[in-house]
C-alpha cells in the first residue's frame, strides 16, 4: 500500500479484547500505518470510549468476561450516537453460525483468529473506505435537501414577484389601454389648444371640437393612438416577462392536438398583411397542403411563428422577404442538419431531443442582413437581444419563448445565417400517427 493511500485511509480505531496481547500487536501495527488507536480489555469500557469520543471503526473480541462482543455490538447499534460506527469482529469462534450472529447483531466483517495481519489490515482499509464513501453520500444528500429547501423558498419568492407584476403593474396598464381606446372610439380627432376644459370633458357646450384645418390645434387622435400604442407595447412586454419566468419554473403548458400546418400559416399570412405592408415586406408561404398533420398546441405554435417573424421585421431593413417552408424528415437527418447548422453560424437547443422517427421541420427564412458567429452564440438565451439597425423596444424574451415552446414539444430549434446572406430559423415538431384525425 503506498503512502498515499495509507494517508487516505488513515483514521481512528478502537480494539476491545480482553488478551493483552492481541491489543499490544494489533495496536502497534496500525498505529505504525498511521491510524490512531485506542485499546480497551472490556465492553463496558468499550460502550464508554465509544460515546465519549466515537471513533472511525471498532476492533471487538467476542470472548470477553462481564460483556461479549455480541451484546457489545447490540448497545452500540441501539445508540443512535455510535450506530454508524462500523464494527469488525476479531473471534476465535470459527463457526457459521458464529459468523451469522455477529452479521445478525449489527457488525460489518468477521475475522477470525489466529489472524493474518494483512488480512486485518485489507479488511480495514475496505470498511473505512465504505465508511468514508458514506458520509459523503450523507453530505451531498445534507446539500442536496437544503438545495431544494432553498429552491423552494425562491419558487415561493418567485410566485410573489409574479403576482405583484401581474396585479401591480399588468393592471393599471390594461386599465390605461381601455380608457384610451374609449377616448378613441369618441368622433373626434383633434383639440384646439385654446379649448376651455370644459369643452375637452364635454361639460357646459353644445360645440363639436375642433377640426384639424383650424390654427393652432393639437392632433388629439394621434396622439391617443400614440398613447395606446404605447400601453399596448408595455402589456406585451409585463406579459411576456411573465410567461418566461413562468415556463422556467413549471414549464411551458401545452393543449396538443392534431394542426395542420398549411392552414395555420394560412391563417398567419392574412393576419400578418398589414405588419408587412407597413414594413414594405414580402411573406411567402412555401408549406404545402399535402404534408401530415402535426401533433402540437396551435396557440402556442402561432406565437412561435409570430415570433420568429417579428424578429425577422425588427432586425432587418424594409423590403425584405421572408418565407415560410415544412417538409418531413427522419430524426437522424434532422441531427445531421443541426450538426451541419451548428458549423454554418448555427446556435440550436438540443438539451430535449426528440423521440418520434418522423418530424416535420419548419424553417422561417428572410433574404435581410444575416447575423456573425458572435451574434448567434446565445441568441435563444434570456433577455439576449440582437443588434440591429432598426433599434426597437423589447427585453430579448423573443426567442427564448420560443425555444422553450419548441422543446416542451419534445423538438429542436435554431438559425443557419451568414452575415449579408439572410437568416433561416428552423424547428422540428412531432408529426402526428397516421390513424390520427384532423380536428
Amino acid at each position: 500500500m503506498s503512502t498515499r493511500q495509507s494517508k487516505a485511509l488513515k483514521g481512528n480505531i478502537l480494539i476491545v479484547d480482553d488478551t493483552p496481547e492481541n491489543l499490544r500487536l494489533l495496536s502497534n501495527v496500525l498505529t505504525e500505518r498511521g491510524y490512531k488507536v485506542r485499546s480497551v480489555i472490556n465492553g463496558a469500557m468499550a460502550l464508554m470510549g465509544a460515546k465519549a469520543a466515537p471513533p472511525d471503526l471498532i476492533l471487538l473480541d467476542i470472548n470477553m468476561p462481564d460483556m461479549n462482543g455480541y451484546e457489545v455490538c447490540e448497545a452500540l447499534n441501539a445508540d443512535e450516537q455510535t450506530r454508524e460506527i462500523p464494527v469488525i469482529f476479531i473471534s476465535a469462534l470459527d463457526e457459521v453460525l458464529d459468523k451469522v450472529k455477529g452479521f445478525a447483531v449489527g457488525g460489518r466483517d468477521y475475522i477470525t483468529k489466529p489472524f493474518q495481519l494483512e488480512e486485518v489490515l485489507a479488511r480495514i482499509e475496505n470498511q473505512l473506505t465504505i465508511r468514508n464513501l458514506q458520509q459523503q453520500l450523507q453530505e451531498q444528500n445534507q446539500r442536496l435537501q437544503q438545495e431544494i429547501s432553498d429552491r423552494e423558498k425562491a419558487e415561493q419568492a418567485l410566485r410573489v414577484f409574479l403576482h405583484s407584476i401581474s396585479h401591480d403593474l399588468r393592471n393599471p396598464v390594461t386599465g390605461m389601454l381601455m380608457v384610451l381606446k374609449n377616448l378613441l372610439n369618441r368622433p373626434w380627432s383633434v383639440v384646439s389648444r385654446d379649448v376651455p376644459a370644459e369643452r375637452l370633458s364635454g361639460v357646459g357646450s353644445e360645440q363639436e371640437p375642433t377640426t384639424d384645418t383650424e390654427q393652432g390645434t393639437i392632433p388629439l387622435r394621434s396622439t391617443l393612438e400614440r398613447m395606446a400604442t404605447s400601453c399596448e407595447r408595455q402589456l406585451n412586454l409585463i406579459n411576456s416577462l411573465v410567461e418566461s419566468h413562468e415556463y422556467e419554473v413549471w414549464g411551458v403548458p401545452l393543449e396538443c392536438q392534431p394542426v395542420s400546418l398549411h392552414q395555420l400559416t394560412q391563417r398567419l399570412v392574412e393576419e400578418w398583411q398589414p405588419m408587412l405592408k407597413s414594413n414594405q415586406a414580402t411573406l411567402k408561404n412555401l408549406v404545402s397542403a399535402e404534408l401530415p398533420p402535426l401533433y402540437a398546441d396551435p396557440n402556442q405554435l402561432w406565437r412561435v411563428f409570430s415570433n420568429l417573424i417579428a424578429n425577422a421585421l425588427k432586425h432587418n431593413p424594409p423590403g425584405i422577404t421572408l418565407t415560410l417552408s415544412a417538409e418531413v424528415i427522419n430524426q437522424e437527418l434532422g441531427e445531421r442538419e443541426r450538426r451541419q447548422g451548428e458549423v454554418e453560424n448555427s446556435q440550436s437547443n438540443n438539451q430535449q431531443p426528440t423521440t418520434n422517427n418522423k418530424m416535420l421541420r419548419c424553417c422561417v427564412a428572410d433574404d435581410g442582413v444575416g447575423m456573425t458567429t458572435e451574434r448567434c452564440d446565445r441568441l435563444f438565451e434570456l433577455y439576449r437581444r440582437g443588434t440591429s439597425i432598426r433599434r426597437t423596444a423589447g427585453l430579448g424574451l423573443g426567442l427564448y419563448l420560443c425555444r422553450q415552446i419548441i422543446t416542451a414539444h419534445g423538438g429542436e430549434i435554431g438559425v443557419i445565417t451568414r452575415p449579408k446572406c439572410g437568416a433561416t430559423f428552423w424547428f422540428t415538431l412531432p408529426v402526428l400517427a397516421k390513424d390520427a384525425k384532423v380536428a
